[in-house]
């Protein structure tokens, strides 16, 4: 029987020594990288779940409704709607709107000029004595301070960019129909009324007719953007014609009291 050299048999063994040894080395790289993914995972979703400092993340806050958000008609009439009141002046109405937590009213110098007798009537129901407490005939505009309150006063928010094109509503009391709602867009701006008394107004094409005079031209997000003062009326008859005008809020809340005749054009 031939002999296998004891040299060559030790460095068979060693070989295989060698050869465990590099299995044992890759072996052990691979358990090393394996272990620093986990420790990894576990420290990522950790911090994500808690913040990093062992206490329940803070929940996301979802998204609310803004001033800015577009209403539909009825939310606008739903939110505005209790800042309105009628306004009797002698025989005559009108529309006005609440314009402060006191209670004070905003509406056309016309409506109630040269009255002695004015009452409001709120949303409510609630009726009540008032007094105007400043008028600007040059605009159009007046306030009133009524001598009681309803239970609940809801100042309507006055203010809000004016565009042409733009949807536009109209609470008013038309032909002494109260809270009324029409529906419109924004046809011009910086109009002057026919007979040249009142200038820079707002053009709009909701309906309104006599006794919406004072009354709140509203924006798509209910905010008092004008106050309604005249219509043209080409035939004479205040009618509505389609064409209808406001003060800005910006010149209605502008004025005090005022001087020079009022404006003696079609006004409602």
């Amino acid at each position: 029987m031939e002999r296998v050299p004891q040299e060559a048999g030790a460095a068979e063994a060693q070989g295989a020594v060698a050869g465990r040894r590099r299995q044992f080395a890759v072996g052990g790289a691979v358990l090393v990288v394996v272990a620093v993914l986990v420790v990894v995972a576990v420290l990522a979703y950790w911090l994500g779940s808690s913040g990093g400092n062992g206490e329940e993340a803070a929940p996301v806050p979802s998204a609310t409704p803004t001033p800015s958000a577009t209403l539909t008609v009825s939310e606008v009439f739903k939110k505005v709607g209790p800042s309105v009141a009628v306004i009797q002046a002698g025989k005559s109405f009108g529309t006005g709107v609440i314009a402060a937590e006191d209670g004070t009213i905003l509406t056309a110098h016309h409506v109630v000029r040269g009255a002695e007798d004015v009452s409001v009537t709120f949303a409510d129901g609630t009726k009540a004595k008032a007094v105007v407490t400043s008028s600007n005939p040059k605009r159009d505009v007046a306030t009133l301070k009524p001598a009681e309150l309803p239970e609940i006063v809801v100042p309507a928010t006055l203010g809000g960019a004016v565009s042409v094109g733009a949807p536009v509503v109209a609470i008013g009391n038309p032909l002494g129909l109260t809270y009324s709602v029409s529906t419109g867009v924004v046809s011009g701006l910086n109009r002057t009324a026919e007979d040249g008394d009142l200038s820079g107004l707002i053009q709009f094409d909701a309906s309104v007719n006599p006794g919406s005079s004072g009354g709140p031209l509203l924006d798509a997000r209910g905010l008092v953007i004008g106050i309604v003062v005249s219509i043209a009326d080409p035939g004479g008859d205040e009618a509505f014609a389609g064409i209808a005008f406001a003060v800005p809020i910006g010149a209605a809340l502008g004025g005090g009291d005022g001087d020079g005749p009022p404006g003696d054009g079609p006004q409602i």
